[in-house]
Order: C-alpha cells, then sequence, then structure tokens
C-alpha cells in the first residue's frame, strides 16, 4: 500500500486556515482602531488565509467525488460471458474469473462444440481470462468474452494442440 500525504494535508490546512483568517481579522480590526501598524501585513493575512479556505473546501469536494466514483466502481457488477467455437473434435478449455477479492479457475474437456458460461463479478478489479487448446486430432476454435454484452477478446487457434487465448480484458 503506497501512503499518500493528501489527506493528512487537508485535516492540518482546514484549523490552520481558520486560526489564520481570526488572527488576521483580530490584527486588521487592532489596526483599524490604531493598535497596531501592521494594517498591511493583516490583510495580506486575511487574503491569503481566505484564498487558502477556499482551496481546501475545493481539495475536499474533489477528494468526496473521487471517493464516491472509487466506491461506485468496486460496487459495480459486470456479467462475463465465455463462448469457444469452431470445428475441433476435443478441445481443453481452461478459465478463471476474478473480482472482489476472489478468483474461480476451471477446465473442460470437452468434445462438442459451441461451449459457454456466464458470470458476473465485481470489485476495483475484475476479468478474467479464457484458453481453449485443440487436441491431437487439431482443428480450429475461437474463444469469445463479452462484458456486459458488448465483445471484450477474441482469439482463433488452428492445428493440433493449437492455443487460443481471451486474457487482458476488465470490466
Amino acid at each position: 500500500m503506497i501512503f499518500s500525504p493528501l489527506p493528512l494535508i487537508g485535516v492540518v490546512a482546514w484549523p490552520l486556515v481558520i486560526i489564520g483568517l481570526i488572527l488576521s481579522s483580530i490584527g486588521l480590526s487592532r489596526a483599524r482602531r490604531g493598535k497596531a501598524t501592521n494594517k498591511g501585513l493583516s490583510i495580506a493575512g486575511v487574503v491569503v488565509s481566505a484564498v487558502g479556505l477556499v482551496i481546501c473546501i475545493l481539495w475536499l469536494t474533489a477528494f468526496g467525488n473521487a471517493a464516491n466514483e472509487v466506491d461506485k466502481e468496486a460496487n459495480r457488477e459486470v456479467a462475463i460471458h465465455y463462448e469457444v467455437t469452431g470445428d475441433a473434435p476435443n478441445a481443453t478449455i481452461s478459465y478463471t474469473t476474478y473480482g472482489d477479492g476472489t478468483t474461480s479457475t476451471s477446465e473442460e474437456n470437452v468434445t462438442e462444440l459451441p461451449w459457454s458460461k456466464d458470470f458476473t463479478t465485481k470489485g476495483l478489479f475484475k476479468g478474467g481470462n479464457l484458453t481453449v487448446m485443440t487436441g491431437g486430432d487439431g482443428g480450429s476454435v475461437t474463444c469469445t468474452v463479452a462484458v456486459d454484452g458488448e465483445d471484450a477478446k477474441t482469439s482463433t487457434a488452428n492445428g493440433q494442440f493449437a492455443t487460443a487465448t481471451c486474457d487482458g480484458f476488465g470490466g
């Protein structure tokens, strides 16, 4: 896990900006009444503190929006559809689906195509891998992966022990 000082800066900046605004306002008030000679410095303190307050508010808003987007993506569920077609008389199909901190891996030997499986997954990192290999009798195979109904990956292989891989997609 990488440590980011940005949240800490926001926690420290809020009280310091408010204290700066209060103390600068007191200094400006004293200068107006003739009890102090630092009117210019007090005005600068009020301006800088006000700008710092605006920056804190903008930062808090941006940080809150980013946190909400990450939370929304982590809870978004996607539908993954694996499909294998072709004329190979036998094939070995391996598939993995991951998301929400879990991984599921399976392997099937099939003697008839087409073949398909459907999954749903969610989490910040979600996706999978589909690999199909022809047997000793050869033939052709095509693997296709669709995420939420849209094609994400397709691969074709021909020949004996040929491998088609559909990976590197995410939801």
